[in-house]
């Protein structure tokens, strides 16, 4: 199994059409593994002078906002129009709807390189609320409540991102960078959620001797905690009430994080990657709360939530979903261990040179996107002929 099952779905229709038309994972999943291969290596070659090329926001606000609204907002996409299916038994997307879809997503990350920006801006635009519309109405039909939040947080997205744009261009008098980091939130938040849901889940599927008894209060007040203190960190209201809750937010999650066995996971890779993401998500929580006392740099923190949360939930979920989806067994092979140490490192280099020795800054950032890169990359080769071919069991999706 991928994920817990909320409602039985329906008989499984004749395959159809083109397969890596068939459900949003299959070609949102490549074109963000894609992406977040190529883009990270251009952005340090940009940052140390190597390639001289604007893109069309500055630069650094480009790397930021592509990393989570064009990369982390495709996976996300990708994986709730996928799991949307299994929770509402409703069709979701697929074929030329979905191919448009895809089009859009595609054509918004081309013109933050090449296009003007009202281009770019309308562009980039126009695919999350079409999608938070699709999805809100998927469980509005199937009465799935419990999912609705998820639905709201993509709209709510939207106008996070149209205050980024707006604020990058002027309009309004508000750092851009603000509405990043509430774009950064926002996907934590989607993190924490579905963490809480899968982590448990999964562990006790594949190692059925753990007995996980899951604390409602507990997952309720993590979550409460790290919204709280995420959302004073974007609007910079109290530095010390941030740090305070962040904190909170950081030792709820750890303590959540023991009940779940993370240790019983270290011989499952496709398993522990989870783990070892979720404590990357508490890590960086952490980091930030040192960060709104000066501790440490802002950039520690987020590139912690960023690198080693955001980048290695993605890689655990895409592999694991991929490889359920596509009727292959839930194991990790060599090219995943590799992906999954890659990410790790990535996190590394990233996050803990440039804190415990500065000096290696530059070598750290090159270092660490190479690793980035490569692991993309390899879940790019694995997964390319799978995602665009049929199941080999002959089922649709």
């Amino acid at each position: 199994m991928t994920a817990p099952a909320e409602k039985i779905e329906s008989a499984a229709p004749v395959p159809h059409g083109m397969p890596w038309l068939r459900l949003a994972f299959r070609p949102f999943y490549l074109g963000a593994a894609l992406l977040a291969a190529l883009i990270v290596p251009l952005w340090v070659a940009i940052f140390l002078g190597a390639v001289h090329w604007q893109p069309t926001p500055p630069t650094v606000l480009w790397h930021a906002h592509e990393m989570l609204f064009g990369f982390a907002i495709a996976v996300i996409v990708g994986f709730l129009m996928t799991a949307g299916k299994s929770w509402t038994g409703l069709a979701t997307p697929r074929g030329p709807t979905l191919g448009l879809l895809f089009l859009l997503w595609l054509s918004a990350r081309v013109a933050s390189l090449v296009a003007s920006y009202p281009v770019f801006a309308a562009l980039d635009l126009a695919l999350l609320p079409i999608v938070g519309l699709i999805f809100l109405r998927l469980l509005i039909r199937s009465r799935n409540w419990r999912n609705v939040p998820l639905a709201l947080i993509l709209l709510l997205l939207t106008l996070v991102n149209l205050t980024f744009h707006l604020s990058a261009n002027g309009v309004i008098n508000l750092d851009p960078m603000r509405s990043l980091y509430a774009g950064l939130g926002f996907v934590v938040i989607i993190e924490c959620v579905m963490a809480g849901r899968v982590l448990p889940f999964f562990t006790t599927s594949a190692l059925p001797n753990i007995k996980i008894v899951t604390l409602p209060w507990l997952d309720r007040t993590a979550l409460a905690a790290t919204v709280l203190g995420l959302a004073l960190w974007v609007t910079g209201w109290h530095s010390g009430l941030a740090s305070a809750t962040l904190a909170l937010a950081f030792a709820l999650h750890l303590i959540r994080q023991w009940r779940w066995h993370p240790l019983a996971t270290l011989g499952r890779p496709i398993l522990w990657i989870l783990h070892a993401a979720h404590l990357w998500l508490a890590l960086g929580l952490g980091l930030l709360a040192l960060a709104q006392v000066g501790w440490v740099t802002t950039s520690i923190g987020v590139h912690a939530l960023g690198v080693g949360a955001t980048g290695g939930l993605i890689l655990g979920m895409m592999t694991r979903t991929a490889r359920g989806h596509t009727g292959r067994p839930l194991t990790a092979d060599a090219p995943e261990m590799a992906i999954y140490a890659l990410i790790m490192l990535a996190a590394l280099l990233r996050v803990l040179l440039p804190w415990l020795v500065p000096s290696l800054y530059v070598g750290g950032l090159v270092a660490s996107a190479a690793a980035w890169s490569a692991a993309f990359l390899i879940f790019f080769w694995q997964y390319t002929p799978w995602l665009v071919s049929a199941r080999p069991d002959g089922k649709d999706g």
